[in-house]
């Protein structure tokens, strides 16, 4: 599912996920309850950004909950191995608090 950027506000978000797609493009979801929603902007585009920083910027105006950042490692497919069922992703915290003024 998916849920505009203006929307946030009104939504019982548990914590937002932000998720590295490629070598610096990002994309953003939110946990409300258990389930994940992609953010989208106003004109109902998933939002990218290819700074993490400039993400972080543009979600906590709308979002007070944690962040996490996901990684997916691509180390099966660079060494030739098969496809695993399994998943082999990381989420490291970015934590709750606003950005410090020097980052804005």
């Amino acid at each position: 599912m998916k849920v505009a950027i203006n929307k946030l506000a009104s939504l019982d978000i548990s914590s937002v996920v932000i998720e590295s797609v490629d070598l610096s493009l990002y994309i953003a979801h939110v946990r409300v309850g258990d389930t994940e929603h992609v953010i989208t902007d106003r004109q109902g585009k998933v939002l990218k950004t290819r700074n993490l920083l400039e993400m972080q910027r543009l979600l906590r105006k709308a979002v007070s909950s944690e962040f996490f950042l996901r990684q997916r490692s691509a180390y099966d497919e660079m060494v030739g191995h098969a496809h695993r069922a399994a998943d082999n992703s990381m989420e490291l915290p970015l934590g709750r608090e606003p950005l410090p003024d020097w980052l804005n």
